[in-house]
């Protein structure tokens, strides 16, 4: 036979197997063999490789190999292990918690330990400017994680839970075209919930989630809470805060919502000796107002786990905020980070805790505690 006819014959024998699989909806796999060569590769990239085998491996696992589909070839028939194809949902991890527990530091945890990207979800936060009463994550403590919905609305703008969740789908989609883990963080339960549970955006149909809710004891969470207020006002609240100052506001709308900038009114129209005392006063309210902030977060997502049974993993960072410097780093490895870690492993891989025992994972790396008040 010539070789113009075997080349002619081999590319019609591939066409056909193509439209086989096409008609069937199988899949050939084929795995290369040898160990993976890593010596040169970045870090990051070696974090890659072993994410890929082991999801492979995984995924395998969970999916079977189906029939053995005969292929006609030149010397008789070849039995070749095939796979069916069935719907997979995209994976998503949801952070939640009250203010000042700090989710941001977990979600960069978490995001640096993969390739990921963050969803941010709390109404405040989506407002342009006015970052230090919003307590806006800093370019710093974001490691280079890509943020979403972060600082992009313009501040008289009304956005409502039904912008943020059309908004957060097109992040998600985005997100997980290019390969990556969406992680949606933020303390508004309340937008979180339309996303999640609201039929008209499907997203139970399109995704699943691992709800991870990190919680501080209320009384040690309140002293966190005044704490970092008193941060903010040395860090230029009053002077951020006066510099939008309009006597003819609206405190219902935008950004003006917020707290750190209603309870500052009556400050900035005083004159004269009152001032001081006004200046005292706003703070004081400040402080409270976070503080009912957080019950009321809490109970909210105290409704989502035990009314609407949502499966959320509760981490206690108590004790994190109870220490400082590298003892606080330490609690925050071994109460927060490090269970995280397990928890969305397992998620993502579909391992049981018997077969995570058996995985080796990269130690997380624990960034400053600047980053633990968000």
């Amino acid at each position: 036979m010539r070789v113009g006819q075997r080349r002619i014959r081999a590319r019609t024998k591939a066409k056909r197997r193509q439209q086989t699989k096409r008609n069937h909806g199988l899949v050939a796999v084929s795995f290369a063999k040898g160990p993976h060569r890593m010596k040169n590769c970045p870090a990051r990239e070696k974090l890659a490789v072993m994410t890929m085998g082991m999801s492979m491996v995984m995924w395998k696992q969970a999916h079977p190999l189906g029939p053995l589909l005969n292929i006609p070839s030149g010397s008789g028939r070849i039995n070749m292990p095939v796979i069916r194809l069935r719907p997979q949902k995209e994976k998503v991890v949801i952070v939640i918690g009250p203010t000042g527990t700090g989710k941001s530091r977990l979600s960069i945890d978490l995001a640096t330990q993969s390739v990921a990207e963050i969803v941010n979800s709390d109404k405040m936060q989506v407002y342009q400017g006015l970052d230090i009463v919003t307590n806006k994550i800093t370019e710093e403590e974001s490691c280079g994680v890509p943020h979403h919905l972060l600082g992009v609305i313009d501040p008289i703008a009304d956005f409502t839970a039904t912008n943020f969740c059309n908004s957060a789908s097109l992040s998600l989609k985005s997100i997980v075209n290019r390969g990556k883990l969406p992680i949606i963080v933020g303390g508004s339960n309340s937008y979180i919930e339309e996303l999640v549970d609201n039929e008209d955006f499907g997203f139970r149909s399109r995704y699943e989630c691992c709800f991870l809710w990190v919680d501080v004891s209320m009384p040690v969470l309140q002293s966190v809470l005044c704490q970092r207020v008193d941060r903010m006002v040395e860090a230029g609240m009053v002077e951020e805060v006066r510099n939008m100052f309009d006597p003819n506001a609206d405190y219902s709308r935008g950004i003006r919502r917020a707290i750190g900038i209603p309870e500052f009114d009556a400050y900035f129209r005083a004159e004269g000796k009152n001032k001081a005392r006004l200046l005292h006063e706003a703070i004081q309210a400040i402080k409270y107002n976070t503080c009912e902030l957080a019950c009321r977060q809490l109970k909210k997502i105290h409704r989502l786990r035990d009314v609407k049974r949502w499966k959320v993993h509760r981490l206690d960072a108590t004790d994190v905020f109870r220490k400082s410097g590298e003892e606080a780093d330490e609690a925050w490895e071994e109460l927060v980070a490090g269970p995280s870690t397990m928890i969305v492993s397992r998620f993502l891989y579909n391992l049981s805790t018997d077969n995570y025992a058996r995985v080796s994972l990269p130690a997380i790396r624990a960034p400053a505690m600047a980053a633990a008040t968000h």
